[in-house]
Order: C-alpha cells, then structure tokens, then sequence
C-alpha cells in the first residue's frame, strides 16, 4: 500500500460519547489515530477504512487554503460526528511548529529530528511539552551512553550522529538521528540489556522514564508506537543472538569435557576453529566438516596436541565458524574416532598409574 497520511478535524458532533469538536483523527495507510487520551471507536475505525480506499484513489490533497470543504459523517452507536480533512504533508505541520518555536530559543540542534518517527505521531500540543522536558547530552565518538546490566532510567532521541547498539561486543542495530533509545526503561525495567556506544561524535535529548510516561503515557498514538517499536527491537536483538550462536560458542570444561566437545562437533559435521584458554597456553583444533585437521597445544602439534588437550579439565572455549582456504584443503591429522579412543585410552592409563602410585605411598 503506498503512503499516505490524512489529518481531520472533528467540526461538529451530536451525542457522541467519545469525542467533541475541534479534536483531530489522523488517517495512515497503517492506522488511525485518535485524540489525546480517547478510546478508539470500533464503529470509527470500520468507517475510516472505507474512507481511507476511497481516498487512496484520489490525487493527493493541495487544496488551497488551510481546509478542504467536504464534510466526512461518522453515524456512531449513539450520535455522530462530521469531521473535514486538514491540508497537510508528510512530516507533521504541528511538529515543524512546535521545532520551529524550540529552534528560536536558541537550539539549533531540534531542527535536525523535524523527521522523527516518534515526534510525527505527538499532538501538537504535547511536542512542545516532550522537548521542554529534555535535556541534551553529547557523547564523544566511542563513548558510552548506556552500560548493558546497569541502570538506565532515562529515554533517548538522537538529534545528531549515530549509535551502535551492542550485545556482548554483538551489534544488533545502529541507530540514526530522530530514532529512538533507552525505550526499556519505558516499561519501568531500570536495567539496560544492551550498551549503547556513539559510533561518532553524537547528542541526544534525553527525558527520564518517568516524566515520559507522566507527560505521554496515556496517549493512545504513543502507545501503539512504543509496542511496535520494542517488537521490532525484540525481534532483532533475537535474531542477532541467534546468528552469534550459530558463528560462535563459548564455555568451560569444568561443565563439558574435551571428549564431549570434539564428538558434538564431529557429529554435527561443524567447520571451524575450536580454541583452548588452558594451563599451559592456548590450544587449538581445527575441524572441517567434523574431521579433524590441524591441532597444536603449547609444543605439541598434531595428533600429541590432540592427547595433551583431551586431558585437561580446566580451562576455557571458544569455537568460531570458519576455516581459510588453504586449511579448507588440508588432509586429515588422522581418523577421528582413532583419535579420540587413543586419547581416552591414554587418559584411563595415566589415571590407573596415578591411582597405583597412591595406593603404594
């Protein structure tokens, strides 16, 4: 459906128990947007739709003057309500308005979010109001603006420059001017989930959660905007973590020994390079679909590297997906359950020996 966007105001109303004259209805290709803390109308909603394919056949609205003269009826439960469509563009007149008498107060800066998703579905009345309550904050190219697992209470709109939003060193999303950040603290959650870190020399207005949600909370446009606009982030932070799960895998083998790790990826025919944090240095293995093709250990290299590491049980891993080329050629260091039935094997003897040693002291 192509874009569109028509603003009416409501000019006369007879028993209509939701909405008076002079309030505005706005009308998306998407949604309609009511009044400022007012239910939306079923039976409004169904009228409105029609309406909207029956606009969406017309040439754009230019009329001349402020208004258009036909009159639109809502023949509602109780009443009705007649409304007539307002000239309007793409980008809010209200907001433009509001920006424009913020920007005389000398502040340039707001002039830059006139385009802002979040400042495009405010009243009128309420732009003023949210950037009034702001503050402005200026971040150095690789600052910090929020810490994953701290608290945040504050909510965020870029003005200028860009974030990257980051996920255990994972970007999940880069944010640009007029986006928004920080929305978790929105739903009151305190804790961020996510660092957010200026990916150049960047500012931000900055409101707290709570003066949000005091000063916008109960309007029906914002919220349907800050639910759509945390299922998106909900949905790319998910696949973010999936595809980091699927390229990387990380743990320690006080909970998964060495054994387990070389058969799991042999069974699941894994390519790629399996790293050792360990006592005596960094290990690695390298497998290609399941078989393994290089090892090495501190001086050990190879099938000895492949023994040494078997019996370690203390340590750390990393597995990342990937080999290069020439490894992608290289022969097999040996048969894989020879390998591994040697490795255990020579692990058994050496315990037995130990145990043997005890008993004799």
């Amino acid at each position: 459906m192509k874009s569109f966007k028509a603003v009416f105001e409501i000019v006369e109303q007879n028993n209509c128990p939701l909405y008076e004259a002079g309030e505005c209805l706005t009308l998306t290709a998407r949604a309609i947007v009511c009044p400022e803390n007012k239910e939306v109308c079923l039976i409004l909603v169904r009228e409105m739709t029609e309406l909207l394919f029956v606009l969406l056949k017309e040439k754009p609205f230019e009329g001349p003057g402020p208004q258009e003269d036909r009159l639109f009826t809502c023949s509602g439960c109780t009443g009705l309500i007649k409304f007539r469509r307002l000239q309007t563009s793409s980008v809010s007149l209200a907001a433009k308005g509001a920006l424009a008498r913020i920007q005389s107060r000398d502040k340039p800066l707001y002039g830059r979010i006139v385009d802002s998703p979040f400042l495009r579905v405010l009243p009128e009345k309420s732009i003023e109001t949210f950037l009034n309550a702001c503050k402005e904050i200026v971040i150095e190219e690789g600052g910090i603006l929020i810490h994953k697992g701290e608290p945040n209470l504050n909510l965020y709109i870029i003005m200028e420059g860009g974030l990257l939003v980051e996920d255990t060193h994972v970007v999940i999303a880069t944010l640009g001017e007029g986006e928004i950040c920080g929305e978790m603290s929105y739903l009151g959650t305190g804790v961020a989930g996510s660092t957010v870190r200026a990916k150049k020399k960047s500012a931000v207005l900055a409101i707290s959660g709570e003066d949000f949600s005091r000063l916008l909370g109960k309007i029906a446009s914002v919220q349907v905007f800050m639910a759509q606009l945390l299922a998106v982030r909900l949905q790319k932070t998910n696949t973010a973590r999936a595809k980091e799960f699927d390229s990387c895998m990380s743990g320690k083998l006080d909970e998964v020994v060495p054994a387990e790790l070389f058969q799991i990826f042999h069974m699941h025919q894994k390519t790629g390079v399996l790293t050792f944090h360990l006592h005596e240095g960094e290990g690695k293995v390298s497998f290609r679909e399941g078989c393994i093709i290089n090892a090495s250990y501190g001086k050990k290299v190879h099938q000895d590297a492949i023994f040494a590491i078997l019996a370690e049980k203390k340590g750390v891993f990393r597995f990342t997906v990937g080999l290069t080329p020439q490894e992608m050629k290289a022969a097999e260091i040996g048969d894989f359950m020879m390998l591994l039935m040697e490795g255990v094997k020579r692990i058994d003897e050496e315990q037995t020996v130990e145990n043997a040693d005890l008993v004799l002291r």
